[in-house]
């Protein structure tokens, strides 16, 4: 593998350019850990009038409720000024889109259980659960399998 560095000051944006033959089984592993590289690690959210950092491993599920965005850890659910889709755009490619409701962490989730009208989505080491619309469904099992292979 060759590394080239091409500086340019006109250049607001750093881009990172990955060359590679279309059958190399080693591109998508460096894609997600350069996107991963480039997020941030923490985001702010409330309960009350604390305000906390989570880091993004902690987070199981974010959802809209009654019309406020709630992020789901295992035991606490915190509260966020921003709208889902201004997190679904900053948050890295573990973060999934399961509703038009909800974003889901890929690492935390245990199992999925399908019916015939639903897909219950639960999380390791925490009794919370959340429902995938059927119009995610077929993207969320591709990503998972696309994490069970790397």
């Amino acid at each position: 593998m060759k590394v080239r560095l091409d500086l340019d000051d006109q250049i607001h944006e750093p881009e990172i350019i990955i060359r590679a033959a279309s059958n190399d089984p080693n591109v998508k592993r460096w894609q997600q850990i350069l996107e991963n590289l480039s997020q941030e690690d923490a985001i702010a959210c409330y309960q009350g009038e604390t305000e906390y950092f989570l880091k993004l491993d902690q987070i199981l599920f974010i959802e809209t409720a009654d019309r406020r965005l709630q992020i789901h850890t295992s035991d606490n659910i915190y509260m966020s000024k921003k709208h889902l889709y201004e997190l679904a755009d900053r948050l890295p490619g573990y973060f999934l889109q399961i509703s038009k409701s909800a974003l889901v962490n890929l690492y935390q989730i245990n199992a999925l259980n399908k019916s015939i009208s639903t897909c219950l989505i639960s999380f390791h080491n925490s009794h919370k659960q959340v429902y995938a619309s059927r119009r995610y469904y077929k993207q969320l099992q591709e990503r998972l399998n696309e994490m069970r292979s790397l």
